[in-house]
């Protein structure tokens, strides 16, 4: 027993000096924070709730996203491999309790002749282990797997954020598609009204071949442009259906208009707002934390181990119990390298996870400046625009009078109405590029997620 106390002492400084961290271990400059956005938002605009696409106004939308978080694949993954974890955390853990366990044996042996005899034997009884945690080894293990558990459930809420971004960009596209169809479908049709116009004209001797075939080639150009759409409809509305998770023979997107949609203001906060409100940043933190108890464990594992065990039973035909207690002790002596091998690995990949987590925020904070900016462009844009679309349907309904009245040659009117068109077209894009920069907003601020028990250090 002396022996063992004095081994102990001795290696007790080694352990010491081993399981503190050093300085090549420390970061060696913070990163620094931004006290602004670089593209301002409305300070009155309310902030982000965990149901933001609710604030678009539309009842489908929300049916979608919440099916979405139900039955996408993707989500159904997520919630699994969080499951997993917390078993895992469980297993990393069991390691600082007792482990105990019962054995049964039974025995018959016989003999047949001159000394023939039986023996019947029984034995039965409990065993208990345990490795007293000297060095914080197993502590370390548990405090690792929690920690991965915690990056895990952060990154379903990514996952889930990631989907719920992807429904609603999808439905908008889907819906400014069909709505765009719906004006090229108008524009078919006047273009095919004029086409006959045009023919009759030619017949009365007031057109000529050459204004017949510029119409014919408008319709034909139209025509073409109105299949596009269909076909971009058809395939976004696929995509959505993949990402719910259904066949897509057996879903349909329902008839809408982004007109019928609201555009809302979003208040971005301040930048170090944002370090609690993204699940990502949260998750790369968590497996910081991972990386850092991973590396006390190797330290701990080349240090030496005491084992304890205890036993009780019974053997029979012999009477009375049967009791055993013994402590082991294991050091490490010679392993070629494996253990101070394992020790740096650990120390490396915490090195990796740390540049991670650094490049999570700023990845973090160009996705709110990039969607910050998105934002102001396209509305700016978008007042300029309306003014486009105004004019060209003056333009339009001026010169089909005049056209009419016989005061407008038709290569100005199908001039006006090609502009009158584009202008209707583009209007829609502009309006599906105002939402979807809110909807990449709403993600790039975290979603209305926030933790309140999650420790970030700024490193």
């Amino acid at each position: 027993m002396n022996r063992i106390v004095l081994f102990l002492l001795v290696w007790l400084p080694v352990a010491c000096t081993s399981l503190t961290p050093t300085e090549s271990n420390m970061p060696s400059e913070a990163l620094s924070v931004p006290a602004q956005w670089r593209a301002t938002s409305d300070p009155a605009a309310p902030d982000v709730t965990r149901d933001w696409w609710r604030s678009f106004g539309s009842r489908e939308l929300a049916q979608l996203i919440v099916q979405a978080q139900q039955q996408s694949l993707d989500v159904v993954a997520a919630v699994a491999r969080v499951h997993q974890a917390e078993a895992a955390a469980r297993i990393a853990g069991a390691p600082l309790l007792p482990e105990l366990s019962a054995n049964a044996d039974f025995s018959r042996r016989e003999q047949y002749g001159d000394n023939a005899f039986r023996n019947n034997t029984f034995s039965g009884g409990l065993v208990a282990s345990y490795e007293v945690d000297f060095w914080g080894k197993n502590s370390a293990w548990r405090d690792a797997a929690r920690a991965i558990l915690r990056a895990t459930e952060f990154d379903h809420d990514t996952v889930s954020l990631t989907v719920t971004a992807g429904t609603a960009q999808l439905w908008l596209q889907t819906t400014a598609l069909c709505q765009r169809i719906d004006i090229a479908e108008r524009n078919l049709e006047n273009a095919s009204r004029f086409l006959a116009l045009v023919e009759a004209r030619r017949r009365a001797g007031a057109a000529t071949l050459l204004d017949v075939a510029r119409q014919r080639g408008l319709v034909a150009a139209q025509q073409r442009m109105l299949t596009a759409l269909r076909q971009q409809a058809n395939d976004t509305q696929t995509a959505l259906a993949v990402l719910l998770g259904l066949p897509a023979s057996t879903f349909t997107v329902k008839s809408s208009r982004l007109d019928a949609l609201q555009v809302p203001s979003i208040s971005a906060g301040l930048p170090s707002d944002l370090l609690v409100r993204r699940p990502d940043i949260a998750s790369a933190e968590a497996q910081l934390a991972a990386a850092n108890a991973n590396i006390i464990a190797a330290r701990a594992a080349m240090l030496p181990s005491l084992q304890l065990t205890a036993s009780v039973g019974v053997v029979t035909p012999f009477d009375g119990p049967l009791y055993n207690v013994a402590a082991g002790l294991m050091a490490p002596i010679f392993n070629a390298g494996r253990l101070a091998a394992g020790r740096d690995l650990a120390i490396a990949q915490h090195e990796e996870l740390l540049i991670g987590y650094r490049s999570v925020i700023i990845s973090a904070f160009g996705n709110v400046e990039v969607a910050l900016n998105a934002v102001t462009g396209y509305d700016l844009q978008a007042i300029a625009q309306a003014q486009e679309l105004a004019q060209a349907q003056r333009a339009y309904d001026l010169a089909e009078s005049r056209y009419k009245a016989g005061a407008e040659t038709l290569m100005t009117l199908l001039d006006v109405q090609r502009t009158l068109y584009a202008a209707l077209d583009n209007a829609v894009q502009f309006k599906l590029l105002m939402l979807q920069a809110r909807v990449s907003l709403y993600r790039a601020l975290g979603g209305g997620w926030r933790t309140a028990d999650t420790k970030l250090n700024i490193l």
